[in-house]
Parts: structure tokens; C-alpha cells; sequence
């Protein structure tokens, strides 16, 4: 299936929505670090989630990942 729309494209918002779903896997994996809440934009044309973390001396942490998907091959 040939993606069609890339501001966001199909994909990239579903991919944002199950990372989002993984939060208590993610604190599993996670050493000294506790995800505390994760935000989710996907109206943009790259959809963000951000990670606000904090670790075992209290102090808060961000990550953020933006999701590209390349364009399909020709």
C-alpha cells in the first residue's frame, strides 16, 4: 500500500499511539528512571512524544522522539 499522505501519514500516527501504550513496558526497561507521563502531538506533519521522566533523586527529564516516515520507494 502506497502511503498517500505524509502530514502525518497513517503510520506514523499509529506508531505514536502504540509507543504511548507502552509506558509500563518502558518503566520496566527503564533503570533509575520512571516515566512519569507521555504526551503525544499527532496533528503535526512529524508527530512528537514527549517523555517526562524522573529519577531517583526527584529531578524531571524530557525526551522527545519526532516519527518520520521516508517516503515510499518509487
Amino acid at each position: 500500500m502506497k502511503t498517500k499522505n505524509y502530514n502525518p501519514s497513517p503510520i506514523e500516527v499509529r506508531f505514536v499511539e502504540v509507543l504511548s501504550d507502552l509506558k509500563d513496558e518502558i518503566n520496566k526497561k527503564l533503570v533509575n528512571f520512571d516515566v512519569v507521563k507521555i504526551d503525544n502531538n499527532t496533528q503535526l506533519d512529524n508527530p512528537t512524544l514527549n517523555f517526562h521522566l524522573k529519577d531517583m533523586e526527584g529531578d524531571e527529564h524530557k525526551i522527545v522522539l519526532k516519527i518520520i516516515q521516508t517516503p515510499d520507494p518509487e
